[in-house]
C-alpha cells in the first residue's frame, strides 16, 4: 500500500462510528434494575419509567445511523429472576458504502427465571449498504426470551430499492451452554433481482424473524389464529422446546402491522409507547 492510500485508510478509519453497551440487570424487591451499564462510541442506553417489573431499556445510536466500516458491539446480561425489554429510539438506517461492512454483534445472556424481549424497531437497508451481524444468545434452562429483528430492504415509499449490497446474518441460540438453534443469511450482488424470486421473497422487501423459547404448538397456535389480520405472509413453526416465526411483506408499513399483531398477542402485554408513536 502506498504511503497516500494509507493515509487515506487511516482517515477513513478515524472518521468511523465505534460503540458499545455493556449492560447487566438484576432483580430487588420485586422490581428489575440497572445494576452495571457501561457506554462508549456513540450508543446510549436510558431507561424511561418508574421501576417495575419488567424494566424497559432504549438504546439510542447519536451517529444518526450506521455507515461502512462502524462497529457496533451490544451486550446485554439478564440476572436471576430479572426482566427486561429492550427497543431502540428509531428505526436504524444502514447507509451506503464503497467498501467496507458495517459490523454489528450481539451478545445476550438470560439467567435463571429471567426474561428478556428485545424488540428492537427495524434495520433499514439502503441501496449498496453492506452489513455484517452477528447474534448469540445464551439462556439459562428455565429462562425465557421474545427476540425479533426486522429489516427492511430499501424505502419502498420513496421509490427506493436495493438493487446492490451485502447482508450477512448469524444467529445462535445456546441454552445451558447447548447449541440448541443455528441459523445464517446472506443476500450479496443484485439484492432487488434476488428478492423477486418466488423461493426468496417473492418481491418483497420486509422480513422479520420472532424466536420464541421455551415454546410449543400453543405458541404456534397463537400466531396462525391471526392469519386473517395479516397484510403480507407469516409462517410459524415449533421444534426443540422454542418456536420461529417469519414474515415477509410488501413493505415496512405491512411488516410492522403483522409484527405488532404478533409480538402483542405472545407477550400478552402492550409493546413499548415507541413502537406505538
Amino acid at each position: 500500500m502506498t504511503s497516500a492510500a494509507a493515509e487515506a485508510a487511516r482517515t477513513f478509519a478515524a472518521n468511523r462510528a465505534v460503540g458499545r453497551i455493556a449492560l447487566a440487570v438484576k432483580a430487588a424487591a420485586g422490581v428489575s434494575r440497572r445494576a452495571r451499564l457501561r457506554e462508549e462510541g456513540s450508543l446510549r442506553l436510558r431507561c424511561p419509567g418508574p421501576p417495575a417489573g419488567e424494566l424497559e431499556a432504549v438504546i439510542v445510536n447519536t451517529a444518526g445511523g450506521v455507515a461502512g466500516g462502524d462497529r457496533f458491539s451490544l451486550e446485554v446480561a439478564v440476572e436471576p429472576g430479572a426482566r427486561l425489554l429492550v427497543t431502540t429510539a428509531a428505526a436504524e438506517k444502514v447507509y451506503r458504502t464503497l467498501e467496507p461492512d458495517a459490523a454489528i454483534d450481539v451478545r445476550l445472556a438470560v439467567g435463571a427465571g429471567g426474561s428478556l424481549a428485545w424488540l428492537p424497531q427495524e434495520t433499514i437497508l439502503f441501496d449498496r449498504a453492506r452489513l455484517a451481524r452477528s447474534i448469540e444468545v445464551d439462556l439459562a434452562e428455565d429462562a425465557r426470551l421474545i427476540l425479533a429483528e426486522a429489516l427492511v430492504l430499501g424505502r419502498s415509499g420513496m421509490g427506493e430499492a436495493v438493487d446492490d449490497g451485502r447482508l450477512i446474518d448469524r444467529w445462535r441460540l445456546r441454552r445451558n451452554g447447548k447449541l440448541i438453534h443455528a441459523e445464517a443469511m446472506r443476500l450479496e450482488g443484485g439484492i432487488a433481482a434476488k428478492l423477486k424470486a418466488r423461493a426468496v421473497a417473492r418481491g418483497g422487501v420486509a422480513v422479520a424473524t420472532v424466536l420464541v423459547a421455551p415454546a410449543d404448538d400453543a405458541t404456534v397456535a397463537a400466531v396462525r389464529a391471526l392469519e386473517t389480520a395479516f397484510r403480507g405472509e407469516v409462517g410459524a413453526s415449533a421444534w426443540n422446546g422454542f418456536a420461529v416465526a417469519r414474515l415477509c411483506a410488501a413493505d415496512g408499513a405491512a411488516l410492522r402491522h403483522d409484527l405488532v399483531a404478533i409480538l402483542s398477542a405472545l407477550r400478552g402485554a402492550a409493546l413499548p409507547r415507541l413502537w406505538r408513536n
